[in-house]
C-alpha cells in the first residue's frame, strides 16, 4: 500500500532538481529511505535513481517520483515533505501533523531532526556529488 504523502512545492522543486541534474534518464526518480531518528523525528537518506529497486514501490505526487521501500512507506503515511532553508541548514523536512514537538531538555541543543543536509554544490550543472544524509 502506498502512503498518503503531501509534498510542498518547495520540496518538489528541490527533489526534481536533484533528479534532473543527476544525469539520469527520463523516468528517473528519488530513492527515499526514511527511518525513525532522534527525539520524535525522522532521518532520511536519498539518491537519484533510474528505477525502483526490488521491493520498492513508485509513488508519484505532484510531478515527483519517489522510490520507497516498505519501512519508508509506513513512516511517510500522513506526513508532509517540505524543503526548509535557513541561514544554518537546508534540506527535506518531514512534518507529522499528529505528533507533538519534543519537550526534552536536550531538544534545544540537539540538531533539528527530520532535516536532511546536502552539499549545495550537488545542485549544480553536470553530475552532482553523491548525496549524503547526516
Amino acid at each position: 500500500m502506498l502512503p498518503n504523502v503531501t509534498i510542498t512545492p518547495a520540496a518538489a522543486k528541490f527533489i526534481n532538481r536533484i533528479v534532473r541534474f543527476s544525469g539520469m534518464p527520463a523516468g528517473a526518480g528519488l530513492r527515499l529511505a526514511v527511518t525513525p531518528g532522534g527525539c520524535s523525528g525522522y532521518s532520511s537518506e536519498f539518491s537519484p535513481e533510474a528505477a525502483p529497486a526490488a521491493g520498492e514501490q513508485l509513488l508519484e505526487v505532484g510531478g515527483v517520483r519517489l522510490f520507497l521501500g516498505a519501512e519508508s512507506r509506513l513512516m511517510l503515511d500522513g506526513l508532509t515533505i517540505d524543503f526548509v532553508e535557513t541561514a544554518t541548514q537546508s534540506g527535506l523536512s518531514f512534518i507529522d501533523p499528529n505528533q507533538q514537538a519534543c519537550a526534552c531538555s536536550s531538544a534545544d541543543a540537539a540538531p533539528k531532526v527530520g532535516v536532511t543536509k546536502i552539499d549545495v554544490s550537488s545542485i549544480g550543472r553536470g553530475r552532482p556529488a553523491p548525496v549524503v544524509a547526516h
